[in-house]
């Protein structure tokens, strides 16, 4: 019944502690948050209200220019990134789940006010259960960088025949408005894993 949620939405949004003028709103290329190249922006709104959260930099096709080159050079062989163990690859996807646990309530939020859900109860629904999501799919896939691995496939005569599972490269990836954060880690976690920029 909505009229019994409704109160609960709005109690929610009253008790949120996010500081709208401390939003990073820009874009992050390279490891560093940087203006867009343009130096457009656009409003991003409160779904409940319609009120303006922040204004937003608006990439372009020479932000994701700029972007996709930062991932090649990152994914040259060679590249500390190209040459790191799997373990250690694993290891830092544990520590950006760690860090999303320690933020844990300011994403919840976040995603509340740029998203228009219910912060959720008892940990279902809402952006408490999308939070949690994100965490576990760093965690899963974290698992899986150093379990990678190929198959030697027995063949006739003197030969050697094996498949060898390598990363493909630069992945880009769309998100859509409904689960952001949740659709990044599904996208981004798996590719991270697999040794991909």
């Amino acid at each position: 019944n909505l009229d019994r949620t409704e109160p609960q939405r709005t109690q929610q949004r009253e008790n949120m502690t996010i500081d709208v003028a401390q939003i990073e709103t820009r874009l992050f290329i390279n490891n560093e948050f940087v203006n867009s190249e343009s130096g457009k922006t656009f409003a991003t709104l409160r779904p409940d209200t319609e009120e303006v959260i922040c204004e937003v930099q608006e990439a372009d096709k020479a932000d994701v220019d700029k972007a996709v080159a930062a991932a090649e050079e990152a994914f040259k062989l060679g590249s500390p990134w190209r040459s790191m163990d799997a373990t250690d690859r694993r290891d830092l996807m544990l520590k950006l789940a760690d860090l999303i646990v320690r933020d844990r309530d300011y994403f919840e939020e976040l995603e509340a006010l740029d998203n228009g859900k219910p912060l959720g109860r008892e940990d279902y629904y809402g952006t408490k259960a999308d939070i949690y999501l994100v965490i576990q799919h760093f965690r899963y896939y974290a698992g899986w960088a150093d379990k990678i691995q190929g198959s030697v496939i027995p063949v006739e005569g003197n030969n050697l025949c094996y498949t060898r599972r390598e990363p493909i490269g630069v992945c880009g990836c769309i998100i859509p408005w409904n689960f952001p954060m949740a659709m990044l880690a599904w996208k981004m976690a798996p590719a991270l894993a697999c040794g991909n920029t």
